[in-house]
């Protein structure tokens, strides 16, 4: 992969006298350039060693393959090369991002687009942004910018949409190289370079539509960078865009601000170089020092702030909890006595009830055995009687049968009389034996009957003296019809009294049917009114049950209630505990709040304040007197000016050291306060 560096030509070389004249007019800058030429040289002798190592042991292990042909060899090459690329860039970055930190910390000022480590810095990372880049075709030739991935992080972090549009309403842009540099310096100036090519290397599959396999942006190289481009954002850069021609100019690396020869000023340099390096780990350790307190102190406020607002919440819920539950205690109350009074007046009603239903339930039955002893006697007498009748009847119809035979037989005698008196004796000795038959029959027959019998031994007398005249015998005829006719008569009535009879038993017999039926009927709904009852004694005894286990769950209730009331005391001593840490937390928040205001008080005065070198201050800072040999000079170690004993005699413990030094006193009455209000 070839990479498109312009070569300078040998008659744009300098000569040896030109560099010994620049090196006369930049002695200033000297100072620092052999320890920095050394620490490169070394750096790059070390990853070329590092490099070849791994290479070797690479190509022992099986990673890169053994050459067998000249295609492989060449692929071999290729990818050394691609490796020899990407170190050498990345150790000019590192060179250039070294040099640019100390020019700008030894200056103490915001740089401007015309400081040549600046430019320079600049150039070689828009080479190594270069590296690798894939070349594409379009209808008017070839395009090969770096502004195609730098757009992707409008789309990966919507926080540099601002450098896209502002980069994009420049008129004086026409070309992607400018559109691409004019997008570093924005981000440059917002400190958020390294951030953002940090999102580019997270989405490496959508860097391979831009870059080679091999590029230093897709290799492990770029991560390094972009950790080493997170030290500029202690630079503060103000740079103009506008009037700059950024489309037009050459990126050339200008290695003589690496490679300077300052042999003849090796002495003077040293304490220089100390100096300042003395004083670029002062103001590291601080930084670094006061960064980890504001972090540590941060993190302790969130922290707190959390634990706060979580306690909060818990307080709010735990006072919403214990007036819920005591909303819910007063209902459970109120519905612990409404049950109460409903079952004590649900228990008297039913006991009530149950007595009444008792008694009624005795007396209907003693009532109903009572009426069924009555009943079945009047079954029993009315059976007999029934039975009396039908014996009875059954008599009646044998007399009448019998006294119809009489009936006939007598008409018989009578006609056989009137025709001869001889047969008349005969028939009288035969009527005699039938009203000898008929007399002991009507014995058993009512009063009628006997009237007849005492008629038949009246005409059995008269038949005896029918002997003597015929006279006698036609009147006592005469007198048998009409006792005939009465008898006939008799018996109609007595058949019409026995008719009416058996009517009425019958219509007895069908109103004791109907008793019976009645009886039966009533019998039956007292055994269903029994059935219910039973059922009723049953449905009680299950009321008693369940209001016993009503009862039972009323006594758990209660002892639920006393444990609420136990969780409730519970709760309110760890809401006062909660309250005395919530005071307690608030006054350790507001201690920190003041603390981290001090912090941050002192770290913008250190953010202003550098370390002034001898040769600058002339006169005390306080006082505006001239140092002289007996004046001497002496640096605050709080704020790095330079003032005289006097102005300077106090003491004082610093965090950044262990002793206590020297301290201006301005320095000394403000950390005297701070320690006065920390101590409050």
């Amino acid at each position: 992969i070839k990479e498109d560096f312009e070569i300078i030509d040998q008659t744009q070389v300098p000569n040896a006298t030109e560099l010994k004249s620049e090196e006369k007019e930049r002695t200033e800058e000297a100072k620092w350039a052999a320890p920095i030429l050394s620490l490169a040289k070394k750096a790059s002798e070390n990853l070329v060693l590092s490099y070849g190592n791994a290479l070797k042991s690479a190509s022992l292990v099986g990673f890169i393959p053994k050459p067998v042909s000249n295609d492989s060899t060449a692929k071999t090459s290729a990818r050394y090369h691609a490796m020899e690329e990407r170190a050498n860039l990345m150790n000019m970055m590192k060179l250039s991002i070294k040099i640019l930190i100390q020019s700008a910390l030894s200056l103490g000022r915001t740089l401007d687009s015309d400081f040549p480590p600046l430019q320079q810095f600049f150039v070689v990372l828009e080479h190594c942004l270069k590296h690798g880049l894939k070349v594409k075709k379009t209808f008017i030739g070839q395009n090969k910018s770096f502004f195609g991935p730098l757009e992707l992080v409008e789309k990966l972090c919507p926080e540099a949409s601002d450098i896209a549009t502002s980069v994009k309403s420049l008129p004086e842009l026409k070309t992607a190289v400018g559109r691409g540099r004019a997008w570093l310096y924005l981000a440059l100036m917002q400190k958020k370079l390294a951030d953002y090519l940090k999102v580019l290397l997270d989405h490496k599959h959508l860097l391979s539509e831009f870059y080679e396999p091999g590029a230093l942006m897709m290799e492990e190289e770029g991560a390094v960078i972009v950790g080493l481009l997170v030290g500029l954002n202690v630079i503060d850069a103000n740079l103009c865009l506008k009037g700059e021609d950024l489309d037009s100019q050459v990126g050339v690396i200008d290695f003589s601000l690496y490679l300077k020869d300052t042999q003849d000023s090796d002495g003077k340099q040293d304490g220089g170089i100390t100096a300042v390096l003395d004083q670029k780990h002062y103001v590291e350790e601080l930084n670094r020092h006061l960064s980890c307190t504001v972090a540590d102190l941060q993190n302790k406020i969130d922290c707190l702030e959390k634990t706060n607002s979580k306690l909060q919440e818990e307080l709010a819920a735990a006072t919403d909890r214990i007036g819920s539950l005591q909303e819910e205690q007063q209902q459970l109350k109120q519905q612990n006595e409404l049950i109460r009074e409903r079952s004590e007046k649900s228990v008297e009603i039913t006991k009530e009830d149950t007595k009444a239903e008792l008694d009624t339930y005795k007396q209907s039955r003693q009532g109903l055995d009572e009426m069924y002893s009555d009943v079945w006697k009047q079954l029993k007498e009315e059976k007999k009687i029934r039975l009396e009748l039908e014996k009875e009847l059954e008599l009646q119809i044998g007399m009448k049968t019998e006294m119809e035979i009489a009936m006939k037989l007598l008409e018989k005698d009578t006609h056989e009389k009137q025709d001869t008196l001889v047969a008349l004796r005969q028939q009288l000795e035969e009527v005699k034996a039938i009203n000898l038959q008929m007399f002991h029959k009507s014995q058993n027959a009512e009063s009628s009957l006997q009237q007849k019998t005492e008629a038949i031994s009246s005409f059995e007398g008269k038949a005896n003296e029918m002997m003597s005249s015929m006279k006698q015998m036609e009147e006592r005829l005469q007198h048998a019809e009409k006792a005939r006719q009465a008898a006939e008569e008799r018996c109609n009535k007595m058949k019409q009294e026995l008719a009416g009879r058996l009517d009425t038993c019958r219509q007895q017999m069908s109103q004791l049917d109907s008793k019976c039926s009645t009886l039966e009927k009533e019998l039956k709904s007292e055994k269903e009114q029994r059935q219910t009852l039973q059922k009723e004694l049953h449905q009680e005894k299950d009321a008693t049950t369940l209001l016993k286990t009503e009862l039972q769950q009323m006594e758990g209730l209660k002892k639920e209630l006393r444990k609420l009331q136990d969780e409730k005391q519970q709760l309110e001593k760890v809401c006062e505990e909660q309250e005395q840490a919530l005071q307690e937390m608030g006054l350790h928040l507001s201690q920190s709040k003041l603390k981290m205001e001090d912090i941050k008080e002192v770290n913008k005065a250190l953010k202003g304040h550098t370390w002034l070198k001898d040769d600058e201050a002339t006169h005390c800072k306080q006082c505006e007197k001239e140092f002289s040999i007996s004046r001497r000079k002496h640096h605050c170690r709080n704020c790095g000016d330079i003032f005289c004993n006097t102005c300077s005699s106090n003491e004082l413990a610093l965090p950044s050291y262990p002793k206590p030094v020297r301290v201006c006193d301005t320095c000394h009455t403000l950390l005297l306060q701070r320690c006065s209000s920390n101590s409050s």
